[in-house]
């Protein structure tokens, strides 16, 4: 049995058009074959209480137009900032548009990136850029090989989502357990 298996996961996501709680339920499924159970809940609906009980989170966030943080996360910050996840492993998924907003991909998913890593969380999760085409994302690592977590485009690139969700999944789970086993 893995220690993924053993978590308290909680998958927290904010949506205006359902495209990432849609993708949340896909990764819980995913996740449901290494013996996961997967507490969704909608950023409208946390408090840090939740949050800090979960062995493992996974934080999903949409991109809007020019950069712009989904409006549940961005009423949500201050909660971000006073939740306590030093030590906390935490996977990042974000949507955008690369063809629409290609100076902005997956920019929200950057924004939470730095949220968390300022209240000490541990993110995995990093994901290559190879097969996007877009110009700049705040997500990117400092080399701009990498977006800090699971980068979708359901406007541009639908037919891939389901094959990287999988393969993102299986190194999810491969960081934890190799963590836990360090």
């Amino acid at each position: 049995m893995t220690v993924l298996a053993q978590a308290n996961i909680g998958l927290i996501f904010g949506t205006d058009t359902g495209n990432t709680e849609e993708i949340g339920g896909k990764i819980a499924a995913a996740l449901a074959t290494y013996g996961c159970s997967v507490e969704m809940v909608n950023v409208t609906e946390a408090t840090s209480q939740a949050i800090e009980s979960f062995d493992f989170l996974i934080m999903g966030i949409p991109t809007w137009d020019f950069g712009g943080i989904q409006e549940d996360w961005e009423d949500f910050e201050e909660e971000i900032i006073a939740t306590q996840l030093a030590g906390k492993t935490v996977a990042l998924y974000g949507l955008g548009d690369q063809l629409g907003y290609g100076d902005y991909f997956v920019d929200a998913m950057g924004w939470l990136k730095d949220k968390l890593q300022a209240t000490g969380a541990n993110i995995v999760g990093a994901w290559s850029t190879d097969g996007y085409d877009f110009e700049e994302s705040l997500a990117l690592n400092e080399d701009r090989s990498k977006f800090c977590g699971l980068a979708i485009d359901e406007d541009q690139q639908f037919e891939l989502t389901d094959q990287r969700i999988s393969l993102w999944v299986d190194q999810v789970a491969t960081e934890i357990n190799a963590a836990a086993a360090a």
